[in-house]
């Protein structure tokens, strides 16, 4: 039932979110399941190959080709597919390379036999995730967005990015329930396995849940199925004058840009999705993610993995609290003061992190700015910029700007993951400070060239880059 108070039927679009939000959940699943195994992987498959650091930040960070892979061919998948279908495909990935990753022996190769070959195959398991991670970073967000009426967009889309962080907390449990009591040797043996193996029961969950939600009534409309569009809509809002006037904005603006190409509405729209997109990157967000356990234990807080990967769900927790921030006040405050906001505390952890980096104070402080960086990146650029990325785009080109723009998102993320074991090999200040710099440079672009578009429907952000 509708809820007579509102203008559209609550209990309804949030199923629906639930179950696309499914998709931001493995994604941080699958992107933070390497925080607990990297240091396993290297030592059964890196070191044993007398490989060095960059073979491992390669290897930790390879299911980021995946993403980007994923990413560049999300436009091309939604607009052919559909966004459910997109949906469903990114679902068989995640679970066929949670299991492939737990066994890259499988079929070919010899358990406790390192080669060259199985660590090409892990990681072309890791890559095949990768693209499930990138094509549901794109898609969940356009599907939500697609959906939820303007009215709740900022809130329903920034809860994608509730359940990345909730993914990622989940997994930090996971691994550090796995390790927990266990010696080193069977975590490098068997633990690991375990941690990427576990993905597969929500990947399948994900791919069940899909069959009983409907497509996007925006898609529907790309391909001339009106009625389907309408009757989506109806469930959607309370009333079906308020459908009908809905499907009416969609029909005119998907007629009016039919053969619309990418740069139809100019460059700039382009360019802001894309810098949006690599800003939220290279601020270093994923080196703490992913690099957060050893991290943690360079902090001599405590000697052993199991105390680190706590720290790390501790960290987890401060996320989601902030992430639950950005949830409430998207849609009161705006985007544009959250991004400026969450940047300048981004910077300030940042510099402080390493400031006491180059006079070599390593201490609880350490873990203090962390969390405060930390805290500022998930109460703004971490769901902000996935708002942003679901909305900014006009209809029909949405598809296809979406997939650049993450793409542009997931090369970021690979170039800072990769090359993050040797900055810190070189300078800890220095890699700190770059990041820091990044969070000042991300607050004037979002000053000088974001529009805001609190409150307005995805045809009306269209007529601003018509203007």
């Amino acid at each position: 039932m509708a809820d007579v108070h509102k203008p559209y039927n609550t209990t309804y679009i949030i199923g629906i979110t639930l179950v696309a939000t499914l998709g931001g959940l493995l994604f941080g699943y699958d992107t933070a399941v390497i925080s607990g195994a990297e240091k396993s992987i290297q030592a059964y498959l890196i070191q044993p190959l007398g490989l060095g650091d960059f073979a491992h930040g390669v290897t930790v960070s390879s299911a980021l080709v995946g993403c980007i892979i994923g990413g560049m061919i999300s436009g091309f998948l939604s607009n052919r597919l559909g966004r459910k279908r997109s949906l469903l495909l990114a679902g068989l990935l995640f679970f066929t390379s949670a299991l492939g990753s737990a066994r890259p022996e499988f079929l070919f190769f010899v358990k406790d036999e390192p080669t060259m070959g199985l660590l090409l195959m892990f990681n072309f398991y890791r890559i095949w995730g990768g693209i499930g991670v990138g094509l549901a970073s794109a898609v969940c967000p356009t599907y939500i967005g697609e959906i939820a009426p303007a009215e709740i967009r900022g809130r329903l889309v920034s809860c994608n990015q509730f359940a990345i962080i909730f993914g990622m907390l989940v997994v930090y449990f996971v691994n550090w329930g796995i390790a927990n009591g266990q010696t080193i040797a069977w975590i490098n043996d068997m633990g690991w396995r375990y941690m990427f193996g576990s993905e597969a029961i929500p990947a399948g969950i994900f791919v069940t849940l899909l069959f009983f939600v409907p497509e996007t009534p925006r898609y529907l409309v790309l391909v001339s199925q009106e009625h389907k569009a309408l009757a989506v809509l109806k469930r959607i809002n309370a009333t079906n004058e308020r459908a009908k006037a809905i499907l009416g904005e969609i029909t005119s603006t998907v007629s009016e840009t039919a053969k619309s190409k990418i740069f139809s509405f100019g460059v700039r729209v382009i360019v802001v999705g894309i810098l949006l997109s690599v800003f939220q990157q290279i601020s270093g967000i994923n080196v703490v993610l992913y690099f957060a356990p050893r991290i943690f234990e360079r902090m001599n807080i405590a000697a052993a993995r199991d105390a680190s990967l706590f720290q790390t769900v501790i960290m987890g927790f401060v996320n989601v609290v902030f992430t639950v921030v950005a949830i409430v006040t998207v849609d009161r405050w705006g985007r544009k003061p959250l991004l400026i906001t969450g940047s300048i505390g981004m910077a300030a952890g940042m510099f402080a992190i390493a400031i006491l980096s180059y006079f070599d104070i390593i201490s609880m402080l350490t873990l203090v700015f962390i969390i405060i960086y930390s805290a500022s990146f998930m109460m703004s650029w971490g769901p902000i910029c996935w708002v942003y990325i679901s909305e900014l785009f006009p209809n029909r080109i949405r598809g296809q700007a979406v997939a650049t723009a993450v793409a542009f998102q997931w090369a970021a993320n690979f170039l800072i993951s990769s090359t993050f074991p040797r900055l810190m090999n070189v300078s800890g200040a220095f890699a700190y400070g770059l990041y820091g710099s990044m969070a000042v440079v991300s607050a004037l672009f979002v000053w000088k060239m974001v529009p805001e578009t609190k409150g307005k429907t995805l045809e009306a952000i269209e007529k601003i880059w018509k203007k």
